[in-house]
């Protein structure tokens, strides 16, 4: 609401700086007019700064720069209004497809106008003790090594044929989030390599992070983020974690688009 708001005022300050202009002299001065009319040998205009119509001989008047100018700036001005009006169009239908966003923590895309859920995956951390299932509210004790994150099965059941799907993500804390990128190994896809560090059991994680632009579009922390360039054919998925807590929550999915 605010966005559209100032956008408007925008529109309208920028209005009004139009309706008003320059009349350039000959002698390189100029008057700031409302508007002008040549009458005969004399132009008449509304002279903004006495508020009063005036006039004076078209000899002393440069009509062709007055002119240009004027044109120029009003094509500015159409041109400013465009653009408004084309965002505040694609801010209502993005307001549109928010309402249909579940208030439930998850990743959603919306296709042909109807809401697609991205179910969450299962996924373990394997490391040289064998497997066991990641738990976001009570992570894995880790031993010093190395360790991954394996989400199950060599593919992603959510096929998606577009190679910059823009994906609304509905956070269930304020963490860090994004796309990676999966690593097939077997029956099993590898999201995250760790590293546990001797002593103070620190993890350092290492994801292949796809670049996304993100926006946030509510205070919720409902977010819509979408791959900066086309995404090769392969095995995705979007995640939320904090770095070195081993709490990520993943959600799969596999691009499979035309070439």
């Amino acid at each position: 609401m605010g966005l559209r708001l100032s956008s408007v005022l925008l529109l309208f300050c920028g209005l009004l700086v139009a309706a008003n202009f320059k009349l350039y002299l000959k002698d390189g001065g100029y008057h700031l007019v409302r508007e002008y009319k040549v009458e005969g040998d004399r132009v008449r205009f509304y002279a903004v700064e006495r508020s009063d119509w005036e006039e004076m001989p078209l000899e002393l008047v440069d009509l062709k720069k007055t002119e240009a100018e004027n044109a120029a700036r009003q094509a500015r001005v159409e041109e400013d209004s465009k653009l408004i009006r084309e965002e505040d169009k694609a801010r209502r239908e993005e307001d549109k497809e928010v309402t249909k966003i579940p208030q439930d923590p998850g990743a959603y895309l919306i296709e042909n106008n109807q809401l697609r859920v991205i179910n969450a995956a299962d996924s373990k951390v394997h490391t040289s003790k064998g497997r066991t299932v990641l738990k976001v509210l009570s992570p894995v004790p880790m031993v010093p090594g190395k360790a991954t994150v394996e989400v199950d099965n060599a593919h992603s059941p959510n096929v998606i044929a577009e190679r910059r799907p823009e994906i609304y993500l509905q956070l269930s804390a304020d963490e860090r989030f994004g796309i990676i990128k999966l690593t097939p190994k077997g029956d099993v896809r590898i999201a995250d390599t760790l590293s546990i560090i001797p002593v103070t059991k620190e993890v350092i994680d290492n994801v292949e992070e796809v670049k996304i632009f993100r926006k946030q579009l509510t205070t919720s922390l409902l977010y819509k983020i979408w791959p900066e360039e086309d995404m090769e054919n392969g095995e995705y998925a979007v995640v939320q974690f904090t770095p070195g807590k081993l709490n990520m929550q993943i959600w799969d999915f596999a691009i499979k688009a035309a070439k």
